[in-house]
């Protein structure tokens, strides 16, 4: 009897990968959101201040000036463009510099002389986060360098206490370290639920799961097979992602262990699966399932912790989204592939998937084998 489940259940898993090689749709989609989505989340969104176009109008010509045109270089600043006065508010309003630094004449002088002169900064804030965090470097960089020429050295002030800054897990703040591997756990629980709902949805509008109502298959191998056919798909191509474009086109350093990521996400695809099938349920058509989906996915991925800290929201949010399976599945995700903790550390997450995924099936089971009743 139990091998005749097992046959069942993978003679339909078989049937729905056939199903989803023959959608050239949704195979595009999946090898698209796990290559250029992957690089583009890594190498598209800039760092705060990244080659910020800034002029300088050196209307003193000294050799405090100079100190300062030098003091701007990549990678913050691109080289600085020496305009006239007059060419500022042409280049900043066709959008060429975020930034024009306006140097006075006379200014040396009055630095030496002890006059407080005065320099203009111009600053373009419809890039409002390269102008609030690059306004803030500008003036820093002004008063070092003028600083360091009146006095002939920088002035420190001395402190009892010496702050020794480690930078763990991501040494140089690199942007494509986050991004690249936060898409791939967000990318997971999207295609999960997309490739499980559009399965259910399509045998619905085809007609095929009448042809499955009269077969001696039961509601429970039905789901089984659904689950895993298309966790394996995206299971694979997650995997291959990560060891291809994450480590081998990024060259993103994975500090812990990849099989057991796999485990963690094999448990996810359990949860969200179902959740997939439970939606495809409830939705009538695609575009239904659409509307769902998106109402489902935004708090999914932006309360589980992957885009802000859970501990910056509030307690009532925090304890609601511990019954999400993202929550867990971006905790074990950034545990393992960011700092290398092994299974003593993020076997908490490991069970609470384990128990939510059985949860969610048991429930979507049940809303599967009612929706099938009413096909009947």
């Amino acid at each position: 009897m139990i091998q005749r489940h097992l046959a069942n259940i993978y003679r339909l898993g078989v049937k729905e990968l056939w199903s989803l090689v023959r959608d050239p749709v949704m195979l595009v989609m999946i090898g698209f959101m796990f290559t250029a989505m992957v690089y583009s989340a890594a190498t598209a969104t800039p760092e705060t201040l990244h080659k910020a176009a800034i002029a300088i109008v050196d209307e003193d010509g000294s050799p405090l000036s100079a100190r300062i045109q030098s003091a701007f270089y990549p990678p913050h600043f691109q080289p600085p463009a020496m305009v006239a006065l007059d060419e500022v508010d042409t280049g900043m309003d066709a959008g060429r510099y975020t930034f024009a630094l306006d140097i006075p004449p006379g200014f040396q002088e009055d630095v030496l002389a002890g006059r407080s002169p005065t320099v203009q900064l111009n600053v373009d804030a419809t890039l409002m986060t390269q102008a609030f965090s690059g306004s803030g470097y500008v003036q820093q960089m002004v008063l070092g360098e003028v600083s360091e020429f009146a006095q002939r050295h920088r002035s420190l002030a001395s402190s009892p206490v010496a702050l020794t800054t480690r930078v763990r897990f991501n040494p140089e703040l690199t942007h494509a370290w986050f991004g690249s591997l936060m898409e791939i756990i967000n990318n997971v629980t999207l295609l999960a639920i997309i490739l499980t709902g559009a399965a259910l949805i399509r045998e619905r509008e085809h007609g095929t799961i009448e042809h499955l109502l009269v077969m001696p298959v039961t509601p429970t191998e039905i789901m089984l097979a659904k689950v895993w056919s298309m966790g394996l798909v995206v299971l694979i191509t997650a995997t291959l992602s990560l060891m291809l474009v994450v480590q081998g086109l990024l060259h993103v350093p994975i500090e812990g262990s990849i099989a057991l990521f796999v485990v963690g996400m094999t448990l996810h695809l359990f949860a969200t699966t179902s959740m997939g099938i439970f939606m495809a349920t409830v939705a009538r058509n695609m575009p239904q399932f659409g509307m769902l989906l998106v109402l489902t996915m935004l708090p999914l991925q932006l309360l589980s912790g992957g885009a802000t800290p859970r501990e910056s929201m509030p307690a009532f949010i925090q304890n609601l989204m511990l019954v999400a399976p993202t929550t867990h599945f971006v905790q074990l995700g950034q545990a393992i592939l960011y700092r290398g903790a092994g299974i003593e550390v993020v076997w908490p997450p490991f069970l609470a998937l384990a128990l939510i995924g059985s949860l969610l099936f048991t429930f979507s089971l049940a809303r599967f084998k009612k929706a099938i009743s009413l096909m009947a």
